[in-house]
């Protein structure tokens, strides 16, 4: 597994709990939550810094991601869907519209391989749709 895989995946767990915690998303909160995160659960050092860097990205955009979220997923509410799969997408949306050194491609393709990982089978298919859905609308802008 490649290290950005692991630092994608410790942000997903990151995420994850803190939105279970509801936790809020205030700057200096956030960056105190993460390295608290990164000690408890004594995450790997070379994952941590692209994993902050997806944390206090997501957090800076959260707004518009989720709006995009919205937007490209038919019938779901942001708040309504799994945590998981929230939150994948969250990352993924993140390196397809903020992020200038991951291709399109492979930031799908990292969120389906997380979502095998760590998710149902069915949100695999439903992932896949909301992303490309929000690739192909970024394509015509």
């Amino acid at each position: 597994m490649g290290l950005r895989r692991k630092s994608r995946e410790l942000a997903l767990q990151f995420l994850f709990s803190h939105d279970f915690q509801e936790r809020t998303n205030a700057a200096e909160a956030l960056v105190r939550d993460w390295e608290f995160f990164c000690q408890s659960f004594e995450a790997g050092p070379k994952a941590i810094p692209y994993g902050r860097v997806l944390v206090e990205g997501i957090s800076s955009h959260l707004d518009e991601i989720d709006t995009l979220l919205a937007g490209h997923s038919h019938h779901w509410r942001v708040e309504r869907m799994s945590a998981v799969d929230r939150n994948i997408l969250r990352i993924a949306v993140f390196e397809l519209r903020y992020s200038g050194d991951v291709p399109a491609q492979v930031a799908i393709n990292e969120a389906l391989e997380i979502a095998k990982r760590y998710s149902i089978d069915d949100s695999v298919a439903f992932i896949n749709g909301v992303l490309d859905a929000i690739q192909i609308a970024g394509l015509h802008q």
